[in-house]
């Protein structure tokens, strides 16, 4: 297979995750079909199953493919070599994530929350995604928390990954709640309780 045909062959497999995503966003796994999705991304069903052995076997690459997604925009936003402060970094991080949480946009949804619930108890390799998956992104968000401690931005009563996991759980728990809402009152909360664990509450400069 030369270069050309590796790169094709490339476009069309993400193609058809990103197409998928997007329906999957919007409806979920199970209610989506391969028919839709194939429709939608406008290839044959055998381009589908070249790349994917099942549909499981896809949603479980969807998964993996949306992290290194994620993981890789993360890595841009909690750059530690920007002029902002590690804290800064963070605390940007979580408005962002209100911010597309609140949107109408659906590309922008959290496919942890949407999938979660849905299919833990279905597939064991997508639920095993999805823990690897969010213990990838609890790993980069600790190392910018550390950061923050190390240059004495902030001073915490417990471990970094101790909080840094109780921040991730608390903001996926409001995700959810926003959308069982449909206002950002959850967030809200997250946010004031973001800031009364990192000793933010009294400080004028945040």
């Amino acid at each position: 297979m030369n270069a050309i045909t590796q790169s094709r062959s490339g476009d069309t497999r993400q193609h058809i995750l990103s197409v998928a995503k997007v329906l999957i966003l919007g409806k979920g796994f199970s209610a989506v079909g391969l028919n839709e999705i194939l429709k939608t991304a406008q290839v044959p069903k055998g381009s589908f199953y070249h790349y994917f052995d099942s549909k499981e076997h896809f949603g479980t690459v969807l998964l993996e493919n949306y992290f290194d997604d994620y993981l890789a925009a993360l890595a841009i936003s909690l750059n530690v070599s920007s002029p902002k402060s590690a804290l800064h970094l963070l605390l940007d991080y979580f408005d962002g994530w209100r911010e597309s949480q609140c949107s109408d946009i659906t590309s922008d949804k959290c496919l942890v929350v949407k999938l979660s619930g849905e299919v833990s108890d279905l597939s064991e390799a997508m639920r095993l995604a999805l823990k690897q998956g969010t213990q990838r992104v609890i790993t980069r968000l600790a190392q910018c928390l550390q950061q923050a401690v190390d240059n004495h931005e902030i001073v915490l009563s417990d471990d970094v990954e101790t909080v840094t996991k109780e921040l991730y759980y608390l903001w996926i728990g409001a995700t959810l709640m926003a959308k069982v809402s449909h206002t950002p009152d959850a967030f809200n909360v997250a946010i004031n309780a973001l800031h009364a664990r990192l000793n933010l509450v009294n400080q004028n400069s945040i």
